[in-house]
């Protein structure tokens, strides 16, 4: 599947879940604090939200932008046969993919890249779980730091302010498992 009909999909399960709700794209904008002309680009798949975008879009929409990542698909196995399976966002200074298809009660995801700077702090219901892949992390968890090295893990409850950022030059890949509280089962 081509990387714009994987943003079609990806604009498509943010317009599903904006008119289940019976939301206007002027509503979810606002409450997302982004333009409705780009957030309607979204929804049409001609515009790529970076992760923080999309992490605002889905608070608006009472989900999470991990389970928005994760496409429709409720089958009960999951196969992501490779990197171009599902679309590919922006995020700091790398990317991130969801490594699951359909909204699942876990949703893994796949962070290449890092910022060298603390970025503001994400927030939502799932607890998460991080696994360092390749190079390191610092973790900053309600201020507490952490430095996570290659084949480091840290799991921490929902509802707690966190962000991370490089901990040394060189290439990271992280992890990120989080529960999906709106998943149902």
């Amino acid at each position: 599947m081509s990387a714009d009909e994987l943003l079609r999909q990806l604009g498509g399960a943010i317009r599903a879940r904006r008119r289940g709700l019976g939301l206007t794209l002027v509503d979810v904008a606002t409450r997302a604090g982004l333009s409705h002309p780009f957030l309607s680009q979204v929804e049409r798949g001609i515009a790529r939200p970076s992760m923080r975008s999309l992490t605002a879009v889905a608070a608006a929409l009472d989900t999470t932008a991990q389970a928005l990542l994760a496409l429709p698909g409720a089958e009960p196995v999951s196969v992501v046969p490779g990197h171009d399976s599902l679309p590919t966002l922006d995020s700091g200074d790398g990317t991130v993919r969801s490594l699951v298809h359909g909204e699942r009660a876990m949703l893994p995801l796949e962070f290449t890249g890092a910022p060298d700077a603390f970025e503001e702090y994400y927030v939502h219901p799932g607890d998460e779980f991080l696994y360092v892949a390749e190079g390191g992390i610092e973790v900053d968890v309600d201020g507490a730091l952490t430095v996570l090295r290659e084949r480091g893990s840290l799991y921490y409850a929902g509802g707690i302010p966190h962000r991370w950022r490089r901990a040394a030059p060189g290439p990271v890949r992280v992890i990120l498992v989080q529960h999906n509280v709106a998943a149902r089962g």
